[in-house]
């Protein structure tokens, strides 16, 4: 294929209740990573990612396993469905869906990624559980507005998503403290996001050492395509640097709009391909970088329509 792709995979909160049923229902290849992951977690997390309630969905502990499978079955689908080779050039995602880029690179198997999201899932539910943490988004402001604010509310920066659009993290009383500040900042709107904790602060620290101990004794591989990390917004390759950089972003900073400009400036990608409910993800590339084609696959319909334009740009 004539252009230079990228895959991107979303991130906890994209999740909703149905997703990856119809890929299971039309793909035998989805439904045998569902099948799997229903095997090695000891419970039917694809009933839950089918048929909800969104409740239990929405748990981190479920829906950080259910992104993950969910991701990799979309593009085993696309693939069947295309029935050629689709190899991206690169590949990142959100948070958690930095996971799901790593086993499509081969850096770790299907198994070994489950068995890594299923934890950091539940030490970052433990740590949710264990602090009184939230977060806000702060929207129509530059980034050092925000971190002038977080500054003086003792909070951190979480995700960078795109232009004019930063997330901050911590203690649930700084982060209302910020919310009712954000104007006085020049911030034109700030809303409280509807999540269990703190994610990407220091509040999920028992989840980042907790974590850093399990991927010491994770083998790892130096993956396929290039993997573009949350924490620095630049390739890793190296065992080492993928560990790092995997443990570091639990606590630190998603830098995902810079992300984006890396993939477009410095590795001229010229495609995406987005796995994962709502396409969130290409909400944030257009805010980014308005006007970059960006294919969103999540379920049977967006599969065929995906590719049919990839058989024509082939």
């Amino acid at each position: 294929m004539s252009n230079r792709i990228a895959f991107l995979f979303a991130g906890q909160g994209a999740q909703s209740v149905g997703m990856g049923r119809d890929l299971a229902a039309n793909w035998p290849v989805a439904a045998s990573l569902f099948t799997r992951a229903d095997s090695l977690l000891g419970y039917s997390l694809s009933r839950i990612a089918f048929e909800g309630p969104e409740e239990e969905l929405t748990r981190t502990i479920h829906c950080q396993p259910a992104l993950y499978v969910h991701g990799l079955a979309a593009l085993a689908a696309l693939r069947e469905e295309l029935g050629a080779p689709l190899s991206p050039h690169a590949v990142a995602g959100l948070s958690l869906g930095e996971f799901t880029a790593h086993a499509c690179a081969g850096t770790f198997d299907f198994d070994t990624g489950l068995s890594l999201v299923a934890q950091r899932a539940r030490f970052m539910q433990e740590a949710c559980e264990s602090t009184e943490g939230g977060m806000a988004a702060m929207i129509g402001a530059e980034e050092n507005v925000v971190r002038d604010l977080a500054a003086e509310t003792d909070v951190d920066i979480a995700n960078l998503n795109c232009p004019g659009q930063v997330v901050i993290s911590g203690e649930s009383s700084k982060i209302a403290l910020a919310v009712s500040l954000a104007r006085e900042h020049g911030i034109r709107r700030a809303a409280l996001l509807n999540v269990a904790g703190a994610y990407h602060s220091r509040l999920m620290n028992s989840a980042w050492e907790q974590l850093g101990a399990v991927l010491e004794e994770t083998p790892l591989a130096i993956p396929s395509a290039k993997v573009i990390c949350n924490i620095d917004a630049l390739p890793v390759s190296e065992p080492e640097a993928i560990r790092r950089t995997l443990q570091e972003q639990v606590t630190g900073s998603v830098r995902w709009a810079e992300t984006l400009e890396y993939l477009i400036d410095r590795e001229g990608i010229t495609r995406f391909i987005e796995f994962g409910p709502g396409g969130v993800l290409a909400g944030l590339l257009n805010r980014t970088r308005k006007g970059t084609p960006v294919l969103s696959v999540s379920d049977a319909e967006s599969v065929r329509a995906a590719a049919e334009v990839l058989r024509g740009e082939g």
